[in-house]
Formats: C-alpha cells, sequence, structure tokens
C-alpha cells in the first residue's frame, strides 16, 4: 500500500512538472512574439517560475498545494487584467486623437475650400473689371479717332454762296434790295450747322476814315443777320478792309460788303 501511495505521488509529480514546464514555453514563446510585435516589456510573473511558488518540495506542499484556488487565479489573471485595461485606455486615447485629427482635417478642408472658393470669386471680378477696362479703352481709342478725323477736317471749309451788298456814299444803312439779298442767303442756313459767314466790308476813303466806315456797314449786316434770322455770333467773322483796291484796279465809289458761306461738308457728315 505505502509503494503504490509513492508511486502514486512521483508520477503526480512527474504530471506536475512537466505540465509546469510546458507553461514555461509557452509563456516564453508568447513573450516573444509579443516583444517583436510591441516595444512594451512582457509581463512581469508574480511569483518564481518553478511549480512549488515558493514552497518547500515536500509530501505535504505536494498534497496541500494550491493549483487553482481563487489567489492562486487572481495572482495569475492580475497581471493580464491590468494589461488588457491598458490596452483598452491606449485604444480609447488612440480612438480620440483619430477623431481629433479628423475634426482638424474636415475643418481645414473646409477652409481651403473656403478660401478656394473666394479666390474664385475674386478672379472672376477682375477678370469682369478687366474687360470693362478694355471696352473703355476700346471706346476712348474710337472716340480720339474720330476727334483726330475731326480736327484734321476743320480747315477744310468751301464757299457755298456769296452776295454783295452795295452802299451809297457815307450811307450804312441796308436798301431793301440788300435785305432781300440777305434773306435769300440766310433762309437755307435755319436748324443747320458747320457753316461760318466772312463778313467783308470796303469803303472808299483814306486810312482810318476808309475802315471806320467799312465797319459800319460791315456791322449793319451782321446785325440784320443776327437779329432777322438768328444766325449766331460765333459764326460771323467780320474783317473791316477799309479803301483796298480793286482787282481791275479802278477806284471804288461808296462802299460794299461782301459776304461769303462757308460750309464743312465733312464735318457736317460726322456729325449726323
Amino acid at each position: 500500500m505505502r509503494n503504490c501511495i509513492l508511486i502514486a505521488l512521483v508520477v503526480l509529480f512527474s504530471l506536475a512538472a512537466g505540465a509546469q514546464q510546458t507553461s514555461n514555453t509557452s509563456n516564453s514563446t508568447t513573450t516573444g512574439t509579443n516583444a517583436s510585435q510591441s516595444d512594451r516589456e512582457p509581463l512581469a510573473s508574480p511569483r518564481p517560475k518553478d511549480f512549488w511558488d515558493g514552497d518547500d518540495p515536500n509530501l505535504f506542499n505536494l498534497v496541500t498545494h494550491p493549483f487553482a484556488n481563487k489567489k492562486y487565479v487572481q495572482r495569475q489573471v492580475g497581471p493580464i487584467r491590468d494589461r488588457v485595461n491598458e490596452l483598452d485606455q491606449l485604444t480609447s486615447e488612440t480612438a480620440s486623437r483619430i477623431k481629433d485629427v479628423d475634426a482638424r482635417a474636415t475643418n481645414g478642408i473646409q477652409l481651403a475650400s473656403d478660401k478656394s472658393s473666394l479666390a474664385d470669386q475674386h478672379a472672376t471680378d477682375a477678370a469682369n473689371k478687366a474687360q470693362l477696362a478694355q471696352t473703355a479703352a476700346t471706346q476712348a481709342s474710337t472716340r480720339v479717332s474720330a476727334v483726330e478725323q475731326t480736327v484734321g477736317n476743320l480747315d477744310q471749309y468751301k464757299g457755298t454762296a456769296q452776295t454783295e451788298i452795295r452802299f451809297r456814299p457815307g450811307q450804312s444803312v441796308l436798301s431793301k434790295t440788300a435785305k432781300d439779298a440777305l434773306d435769300e442767303m440766310a433762309a437755307p442756313l435755319k436748324g443747320q450747322r458747320s457753316y461760318i459767314i466772312e463778313v467783308r466790308g470796303f469803303a472808299s476813303g483814306q486810312g482810318q476814315t476808309a475802315i471806320r466806315s467799312s465797319q459800319k456797314m460791315a456791322d449793319s449786316v451782321v446785325r440784320y443777320l443776327v437779329l432777322n434770322h438768328e444766325i449766331p455770333v460765333y459764326r460771323i467773322y467780320v474783317m473791316s478792309m477799309g479803301n483796298v483796291p480793286a482787282a481791275d484796279g479802278k477806284r471804288m465809289v461808296g462802299g460794299k460788303v461782301e459776304v461769303n458761306i462757308l460750309k464743312n461738308d465733312a464735318l457736317t457728315s460726322a456729325q449726323r
């Protein structure tokens, strides 16, 4: 009977030692794998890595050794539970950081999109303003060309009508014949533009006396055109010629006033 008990104890001891060695080997393999996958230190064992857990290897301790009591399980499971809690905390922190990074990335994308839209709007406004400036410049250039053409045509006046008004010696009053001649000449000018009237007075006599007489006769013609035909004064140019010899060399008797109408046909066409 004693031999059977000893044999049973030896077998039990051998099985326990093999299980302990197998557990140690498994823990070593798991620790190496975790070390290669993470930079964290392996879980520290809260007890010596042997079957007796600090107890003396005798028959009493072998019989009473706590293989799976509550304290033994807590000592084995406690570090694992702590590591799991730590991993849960790290996972929660990582998720929070990911959420924060995602929110900041979304805000950055939205801000970039808003700035891009604003830049596009500014570019569109600038393009519209540039187009308006180009149109204004083109219009200004066209107007300048038209003005240059108009200025170039200012001196292209041509005589279209001529009337000669005769005066008796010492007189400056218009006769009925003179008024009829002026009416016939001035009537077509009503409502027209781009014309001027040249009035030149001639008188017999000498020096300043002849000039004053020719001035009086020319003023009579101008007064009649302004009052009776509403010819603007700025369109009439008066010249007192005095006693200017005639082209045929004959001396003038009395006085006369030559009235010439000058028109600029090119300017008239441009205004139309």
